[in-house]
């Protein structure tokens, strides 16, 4: 299993599975970027749990603004599975319990069929693109 310094502009790529966290264009706004499968089996097979927690964590960086919203960028994650869905529920909660606005921005149709099936689309606000997420 890889291991891996978080930083803020840390990015993990040793698998199928990627995740990279930067800020957005307005202060306090960062980007969760997924690429590849979010399943369990990918996700650490390139992150261990502790890392994957503490990107998830958001707290600023040096010199950073206060996290006011956090999108998570899922235009290049062809699938999620249960595990997947069940990282991005826990992060929501961790979102509203700090009173940071998630939104989960260019979902695949597979992954909306998912979420869908799931019941999740109706407590997490989706946005076509980042950019739109952003102006939301």
């Amino acid at each position: 299993m890889a291991t891996a310094q978080v930083s803020s502009w840390q990015t993990w790529n040793s698998g199928p599975f990627c995740m990279e966290r930067k800020l957005g264009r307005d202060p306090g706004t960062v980007i969760l970027r997924f690429r590849g499968p979010f399943t369990l089996r990918d996700v650490y097979s390139c992150l261990e749990p502790t890392a994957l927690n503490k990107m998830l964590e958001l707290e600023p960086g040096p010199g950073e603004p206060p996290v006011v919203k956090n999108i998570l960028d899922l235009s290049e994650c062809p699938y999620v599975d249960s595990s997947g869905l069940g990282i991005i529920v826990t992060h929501m909660v961790r979102c509203q319990k700090k009173g940071i606005r998630m939104i989960a921005a260019g979902i695949s149709p597979r992954v909306k069929q998912v979420m869908q099936i799931t019941k999740v689309d109706s407590i997490i606000t989706c946005c076509g693109s980042v950019d739109e997420a952003e102006n939301c």
